[in-house]
């Protein structure tokens, strides 16, 4: 029996999906459930397991787009699975090698000089000033380049002499497509602005050098800055809920819950997999989670469900270096918040100059619906849970709040 492999819906309003990898060769005995491919659609990659076992024929080549329910490929589910494991040989085809036609005698040719042929003298002073042959127009004999004429030559203003001038093509993922077409759309669409501001990071790097390692032996993972930020912007969040909305046609929605969605960088390009609740989970809580998505988001495995619905976001471009940057919103949403490195500055503290490890952030946000009041006092509100976590984000109970 011949099985027909359509492509199966990923997710809600994705229509079609782009062939990235096949992991089987045309002919090979597939079982049943096995990843036979590697599908991108506009929001994720994903695994294509074989529906059931037998020998598969493809039906579509690398890079190219499919639609939702197209054939992609054939199963064979009456075809003996091979003894050892082995995939079923090929048919070797026959066919005679074509003999080699014996090299035709040359005609002698009288010797003659191609344009840009140059002198030995001339090749030696062309060399030292970095100038091809074939730059220079030769006046001797058959254009031959005279010493003359290299004496005289001048390097080309603007062309580069020697060096590597390659360069390579590839095609553009349908993820990292659909990513340069939503952010355009932001640009476009929105009335984005930053703002930002400052963080003092010490009482955070006292909090973890006390707690990060019994912290990490109880609970399996480590105490980490994206469970400050997660549970700062929470509380911000539940203080300028119009932070927490977003547009759709003439009406604002805003939410009662917080999903964040936490930027981390996949195989195939940012990927934004989202915390469902996280006004109800703990220190504990977010740093597992986030530890969870960002795996799955790295090994590919994350799935479109993963990625959807998030109402706010946090990118974090000091893992990378950034000093200071404006994240764009992941739209539909309304804001997204971006971390930046961490760097000892000099800062006023109690009217003298103290060295502080320091975080810049910033806040980008639609203007049609969040306010400079709101937007200004939610990254104020985020900077005073950071520089105040023992009070605004563990009640002043620290070993009750980290679980320990």
């Amino acid at each position: 029996m011949i099985l027909e492999m359509k492509v199966p819906s990923p997710g809600e309003s994705i229509t079609e999906v782009e062939i990235a990898e096949w992991l089987v060769e045309d002919g090979d005995y597939v079982e049943k459930d096995q990843a036979i491919a590697e599908v991108d659609s506009d929001k994720a990659t994903l695994e294509l397991p074989a529906e059931e076992s037998g020998i598969i024929t493809l039906k579509a080549e690398v890079g190219d787009a499919v639609a939702v329910g197209e054939v992609v490929c054939l199963i064979d589910t009456s075809a003996e699975k091979p003894e050892g494991d082995a995939a079923p040989a090929k048919k070797e085809e026959k066919e005679e090698a074509p003999k080699e036609a014996a090299p035709k005698p040359e005609t002698p040719k009288k010797e003659s000089y191609a344009t840009g042929t140059a002198s030995p003298a001339a090749k030696k002073i062309l060399s030292e000033k970095g100038i091809p042959a074939s730059d220079v127009q030769g006046t001797g004999r058959d254009g031959r380049v005279t010493k003359e004429d290299a004496l005289n030559a001048k390097p080309s203003m603007g062309s580069p002499a020697g060096g590597r001038r390659g360069e390579s093509r590839s095609k553009l993922s349908m993820l990292r497509r659909k990513v340069a077409e939503r952010l355009v759309s932001v640009k476009n669409e929105t009335a984005m602005l930053t703002t930002f501001n400052e963080v003092d990071m010490t009482p955070i790097f006292e909090l973890r050098k006390q707690y990060k390692e019994e912290f990490k032996t109880k609970h399996g993972v480590g105490l980490g800055f994206m469970s400050f930020f997660t549970l700062a912007c929470v509380r911000a969040l539940e203080m300028y809920p119009a932070v927490n909305s977003m547009i759709d046609g003439k009406e604002m929605i805003s939410y009662d819950f917080c999903d964040i969605s936490i930027a981390v960088s996949g195989p195939k390009g940012l990927m934004v997999p989202v915390i469902r609740n996280a006004e109800n989970l703990s220190f504990r809580g977010v740093e597992a989670e986030v530890k969870r998505l960002a795996i799955r988001a790295r090994e590919g495995e994350i799935t479109v469900d993963e990625m959807t619905g998030g109402t706010f976001t946090i990118t974090n471009g000091g893992v990378f270096g950034s000093m200071l940057s404006t994240p764009i919103i992941n739209p539909p949403q309304s804001a997204i918040l971006g971390m930046h490195n961490i760097v000892e500055r000099p800062i006023v503290r109690d009217g003298a100059i103290a060295i502080a490890p320091i975080m810049y952030v910033a806040l980008s946000y639609d203007h049609r619906i969040i306010d400079g009041k709101e937007s200004v006092g939610f990254l104020v509100a985020v900077k005073e849970a950071l520089e105040n976590p023992e009070e605004l984000l563990m009640n002043n109970n620290v070993k009750n709040a980290l679980e320990l």
